[in-house]
């Protein structure tokens, strides 16, 4: 994928997932508009399916909304309302401590810092990037797995991390798209564009995408 063919990737991405369910965390932020609830969500969402994530999410946010109210928690109470996410134990403590650390460094208020955002345990580059992307709508380019895969298969960048695939966004995706690539790219890597056995045949982006990678497609 070229550059100048970037624009009409997005244009087309933009009608396909129109059918399609958002990911979790993104349903969580245009729900709530709340960066504290995107962060939560975002720890909870990792490793686990997205139905599971919101479900998980609300039953947390109905006993606690505030970092003030899920610092005061018990770890089995968290535990029990967020199970069955992937890693459920670490999670629960993980989040205990965030919400703690908001309380007696932030006055209970998130950061829109990045830097400030990963110096949290538990907290890296993909979830302080959705904190400030869908949190708080500023500059900032998400990737997952999906992203870092999508992107090296259409052959728009070459990198093996999605650190490397962040860096490399950064210097060359026009800024326009930074918001919104994640939920495009999740979306569409959940629904079509699948980690193995890609459904190619009705793409249409295919004239556009390179296939790196790909040894099989439906």
């Amino acid at each position: 994928m070229t550059d100048a063919e970037i624009h009409r990737a997005i244009s087309l991405l933009q009608e396909m997932v129109k059918p399609w369910q958002s990911p979790a965390v993104t349903i969580v932020s245009q729900r709530e508009g709340n960066p504290f609830k995107v962060l939560i969500s975002c720890i909870l969402s990792l490793r686990t399916q997205d139905k599971t994530t919101a479900a998980a999410s609300e039953r947390l946010f109905a006993l606690a909304d505030t970092p003030g109210k899920l610092a005061a928690l018990s770890l089995d109470t968290i535990e029990k309302a967020i199970y069955p996410v992937g890693f459920f134990r670490v999670k629960a403590a993980q989040i205990r401590d965030i919400a703690r650390a908001l309380v007696d460094r932030y006055q209970g208020r998130v950061p829109d810092d990045l830097d400030e955002l990963l110096s949290f345990k538990g907290v890296g580059r993909k979830t302080a990037n959705l904190v400030v992307t869908l949190g708080f709508g500023k500059p900032g380019i998400c990737v997952d797995t999906h992203v870092h895969r999508i992107c090296n298969r259409w052959g728009y960048v070459r990198t093996k991390t999605p650190e490397q695939t962040e860096q490399a966004l950064r210097n060359k995706l026009p800024a326009e798209y930074w918001l919104i690539i994640n939920d495009l790219l999740v979306t569409f890597g959940q629904n079509q564009c699948f980690p193995v056995s890609p459904v190619c045949s009705t793409c249409p982006l295919i004239g556009m995408c390179n296939r790196v990678g790909v040894k099989k497609s439906r």
